[in-house]
């Protein structure tokens, strides 16, 4: 056929036309699919479906264009409506009003959708600001018939929450803010407001001998649509797997992106030993209890799952964690339980290097062990890039090296974004006030730990903290008020110290030297901070007994109490000291000049 014949050919079958009106009509169904869908919650899927609809209609109408004429009579194949109306048929514009109509409402509907982008973007009024990719995993209910199987199901949240919160696209929630609620509440709504995430994982466990069922389902909370749900009937020996699949679906779900690195760190699976597998979960059911006694049973299990499998990193990790915790909870003093931890560490470590709990122990000990700062902030900075949603990652580091070094805005930096990840943890509120009062910000710490005791009221930690920045303030009664709170709601040494500590400052040294005495006997046979001592000392007017204190922390590596030396603003009576000042440039020693002398 002629070329120039063809294309007359089409237009006279008004297959341009039908083109041109089909291409309308397709923009306005993409953008109302691509625009409005969304706003009504449509699935994804949905909105890719009518696109590949809308493309392959295309070929179709052309097609039935080239075949079949629109006639008074109706639709008739091209060559019978020649014959009957051979001297051809009256133009009709309809197809040009087609055109402009579609197209006017294509504009709408892409302007609308732009709109209303902007506002739920802006936080506008009734418009959500909530990250589309990101979760909460809230605990699993354990349907077991045995109780004692409840460390199963809270191992089995906690892990598929590990494996999750190692993707970067996601937002991925801690389980301490998770713990408080219910496996299936009600007010799903709500619990997300709360933690600032969009969707919501839901399970239950089932554990008999050797078999387990998991189900799960993914509920976006907004619209209570249930995004997936699957059931799991499986070996024990396959639990890593049925972990796995699940995170793996959640991300694609959520449409998040995975690098090579995290599809790996979801796959993987960190020992072939049912037993040793069941040891690190009771472990770390333990340790999340955060009790001194609670702490040594956890490192029991601990050893346990190691004597099972000697390359089970995560359980060396775990032991690690433990030993870290002791001499905060009064279980151990850190000469006895740090290099314990940093030998677990340094052994978890060399059988994976991609474990972000491993490097997040390795940089509490290598800071409150060695005062290494430089390293101790690589290994938190290779524990946050190895799982960006670890919250005790983001939590040790702001209160920890930049702290330390006076990098206020980095450290509280740290601590926010911790927060934002483990929202209703309350340490990580009460530290947050920490870092606010040592960057000399009074108000706000007053203000955060005031938001913390709301939280928790019966957290003695918040009270004694609330108190710090009452007296650096020079409301010391007011603050006496709150050590003596703390007091009443734990029996830590350090308490007892801060009210003895008050006392001097008051001019009542007859208390002030009871309490001090006191602390000298409890010292016999329980850890006692030496800094607790430097306190007291300082407040009753003795400072060279308080830097002898002070001193003997940094011999017998007390860490914990002195790597705060540079900053602690309780300690500002001191400085000017040549003693003191000599200690603080022993710990932190200027940088050698890179500059040969003449």
């Amino acid at each position: 056929m002629n070329p120039k014949n063809f294309f007359a050919e089409l237009k006279r079958r008004n297959v341009y036309k039908v083109a041109i009106a089909y291409g309308a009509v397709a923009w306005l169904l993409t953008e109302i699919a691509t625009q409005v869908f969304p706003f009504f919650e449509i699935p994804n899927w949905v909105v890719r479906l009518v696109v590949l609809v809308v493309i392959a209609g295309f070929p179709i109408a052309v097609v039935v264009a080239w075949a079949f004429e629109l006639t008074p009579e109706g639709l008739k194949r091209t060559e019978i409506a020649d014959a009957e109306y051979p001297h051809g048929r009256s133009p009709k514009r309809a197809w040009i009003y087609i055109v402009i109509i579609a197209g006017a409402i294509s504009v709408g509907v892409f302007f609308l959708g732009r709109y209303t982008a902007r506002r739920a973007e802006g936080g506008g009024p009734g418009a959500s600001s909530l990250p589309e990719k990101s979760i909460a995993v809230l605990p699993f209910d354990n349907l077991s018939r045995d109780p004692d199987n409840a460390y199963f199901a809270e191992g089995v949240q906690d892990e598929i929450l590990t494996r999750l919160a190692k993707v970067a696209d996601l937002k991925v929630i801690s389980r301490t803010s998770t713990q408080k609620y219910k496996s299936a509440p009600d007010n799903l709504r709500e619990i997300a407001k709360q933690l600032a995430v969009a969707n919501i994982l839901e399970g239950s466990v089932q554990k008999a001998a050797d078999q387990v069922r998991v189900t799960v389902q993914l509920i976006n909370a907004a619209t209570d649509a249930h995004l997936w749900a699957e059931t799991y009937d499986r070996k024990l020996t396959d639990i890593f797997a049925v972990e796995s699949d699940i995170a793996k679906t959640i991300a694609d779900t959520l449409q998040a992106k995975l690098t090579g690195l995290e599809k790996r760190a979801i796959a993987a699976q960190p020992t072939d030993d049912t037993e040793a597998h069941e040891f690190y979960l009771r472990g770390r059911y333990f340790w999340n209890k955060r009790t001194g006694p609670d702490l040594r049973r956890a490192i029991d299990y601990f050893k346990q799952a190691i004597g099972k499998d000697p390359n089970f990193a995560l359980a060396y990790a775990g032991l690690a964690d433990s030993y870290v915790l002791l001499s905060a909870y009064s279980a151990g003093s850190p000469q006895e339980s740090l290099p314990s931890a940093k030998a677990a560490a340094k052994k978890a470590v060399e059988l994976d290097d991609t474990l972000a709990e491993a490097h997040t122990s390795l940089g509490q000990i290598l800071l409150f062990y060695d005062l290494d700062f430089a390293n101790s902030t690589k290994e938190f900075e290779r524990a946050i890039t190895l799982n960006p949603n670890y919250a005790t990652a983001h939590h040790w580091y702001g209160s920890g090296p930049p702290l330390s070094l006076g990098e206020f805005d980095r450290a509280i930096a740290e601590l926010e974004r911790a927060r934002q990840l483990d929202p209703l943890s309350v340490i990580i509120n009460a530290d947050l006030g920490v870092g606010l009062y040592t960057a000399r910000r009074y108000d706000e710490a007053i203000a955060q730990l005031r938001k913390t005791i709301e939280m928790d009221p019966r957290f003695y930690y918040a009270h004694w903290h609330l108190g710090i920045p009452l007296e650096l303030k020079g409301e010391l009664r007011h603050a006496l008020s709150e050590y003596k709170k703390a007091a009443e709601l734990d029996d830590d040494p350090v308490v007892l110290g801060l009210i003895a500590h008050a006392y001097g400052k008051l001019g009542e040294r007859d208390k002030a030297l009871g309490l001090l005495a006191q602390l000298q006997q409890l010292a016999v046979h329980r850890y006692v901070p030496f800094a607790t001592f430097a306190g007291i000392y300082m407040a009753l007017g003795e400072k060279d007994k308080a830097i002898d204190y002070l001193e003997r922390a940094y011999r017998e590596r007390g860490g914990p109490e002195i790597s705060g030396i540079k900053v602690d603003p309780m300690l500002d009576p001191l400085r000017g000291d040549p003693r003191f000042e000599a200690l603080v440039a022993r710990i932190f020693p200027a940088p050698k000049s890179s500059t040969q002398p003449p």
